[in-house]
């Protein structure tokens, strides 16, 4: 089982058997109300009727298609719908099957790009602490958590660095963007200075690092990397596979915080979760100097068999209408104020240190028990699934909320009063 202890899990199972809207069903009949849109990607709510009805139809008329020198309409339709919701000149997409697959075809994308400008010396690829980019090899190799490397750190990604992260004391129980810490992105100029900005390819962050705990960019931050990355020449890849699909009450990331970056990944609400599928989507001027630099047969040497899957593809486009019909983006924008003030409640509640808020997410960080980093709060969401009937995700000992963008206010209440009610119970 995955970023599962396993032995654990089959002593006491917890098992999910069916979905609805904001619910889950465990396999003992409780309803679990899902404060995590499953694991940050049931943006719509479970088991909605047009994302269903879409992927019934489909795998009768067309179950699958070749992907490579083949293609089928759904696929180029997605690709047209998904650009019309883009920023700026990100209108071409490619294809994958999950988060990590779209970071690791990113970042190749980036080395094909140097390479069909006519700079290969840039190869060198810029994560940040704290990051997560997935666990494909590229991927855990720009990533920044200790613990997804350490059983495979030999066989690492080269030339690859780090920024430092963004979590500062001085911005503890700060509401949405914190105050302190744009100076962070200066960190770039210095591995600028000490590498060359000729042999550096690209810089890869989440807007909003999510598995980590939820740290919010300072105010600036990012704006501060756009622009040094500019000036170096350097790409700028945003990871929005938590971001991307309304979680911060708009579209992406970049339209909230009004930074373009030069690609981006994204999965997880592309179908709602429903299919799997991930997506690079890439600014105009690197898909055309890509696939200009040969002058016939295959541009880009990868894919995968699954690129743009007729399931995935009817799925995404139901979903996409989903967002649109019942405006969940926009309902996300309304609701992250009642959001914010709910979590904050939680400040002077046994054992919290910090809460950090931004759209719908949030993250609550828990004191650690003295040699038993993470105990606490694994504890919490057991206490929350087994006695609350509430569904919690946890990373460290800290809390993360990102509920499906259909939660009521009544749920946010339910959620965020049984952690109080879970917080004052555990030692």
């Amino acid at each position: 089982m995955p970023f599962t202890a396993n032995r654990a899990f089959k002593r006491a199972p917890r098992l999910l058997v069916e979905a609805k809207g904001m619910y889950y069903t465990a396999a003992d009949g409780r309803r679990i109300l899902d404060g995590t849109a499953g694991l940050w990607c049931v943006n719509a709510g479970h088991c909605r009727e047009p994302i269903a009805h879409a992927i019934a139809e489909q795998a009768a008329r067309l179950d699958y298609a070749p992907g490579f020198q083949m293609g089928h309409p759904l696929e180029f339709e997605l690709a047209s719908r998904l650009a019309e919701l883009l920023p700026g000149d990100l209108d071409h997409v490619f294809f994958a099957n999950s988060g990590s697959e779209a970071v690791d075809s990113a970042l190749k994308i980036a080395l094909a790009y140097w390479q069909a400008k006519g700079e290969p010396s840039r190869t060198r690829l810029i994560g940040r602490l704290r990051g997560y980019h997935g666990v494909g090899f590229g991927g855990i190799s720009v990533g920044g958590i200790d613990t997804n490397k350490k059983q495979f750190a030999s066989q690492l990604l080269p030339n690859v660095d780090h920024l430092p992260h963004t979590h500062d004391a001085r911005n503890t129980f700060a509401r949405g963007q914190p105050e302190h810490g744009r100076e962070l992105a200066n960190e770039l100029e210095v591995l600028v200075q000490r590498y060359g900005a000729s042999t550096i390819a690209a810089v890869i962050i989440e807007p909003v690092a999510g598995s980590t705990g939820v740290l919010i960019p300072p105010k600036g931050y990012l704006e501060r990397l756009r622009e040094i990355c500019t000036r170096h020449g350097i790409l700028l890849i945003f990871d929005e596979v938590i971001t991307g699909f309304g979680r911060l009450g708009a579209p992406f990331a970049a339209d909230y915080f009004g930074v373009q970056p030069d690609l981006m990944t994204v999965a997880k609400g592309i179908t709602n979760a429903s299919v799997p599928m991930g997506a690079v989507f890439v600014r105009r001027g690197i898909y055309e100097t890509v696939v200009n630099a040969t002058e016939q047969g295959i541009e880009f040497f990868h894919g995968y068999t699954y690129s743009g899957h007729p399931l995935a593809c009817a799925a995404a486009l139901a979903t996409l209408g989903v967002y649109r019909d019942e405006g969940l983006f926009e309902r996300a924008a309304s609701l992250a104020a009642y959001f914010e003030d709910t979590v904050h409640s939680l400040r002077g509640a046994p054992h919290v240190v910090d809460v950090r808020n931004l759209g719908i997410v949030a993250g609550i960080e828990l004191e650690s028990r003295p040699g038993k980093p993470g105990a606490r709060a694994f504890e919490v969401f057991t206490r929350c699934f087994n006695d609350e009937n509430v569904l919690i995700r946890t990373t460290g000992d800290i809390i993360a909320l990102s509920p499906p963008l259909i939660v009521e206010k009544e749920q946010i209440d339910e959620i965020v009063g049984s952690i109080k009610s879970v917080l004052e119970r555990v030692d």
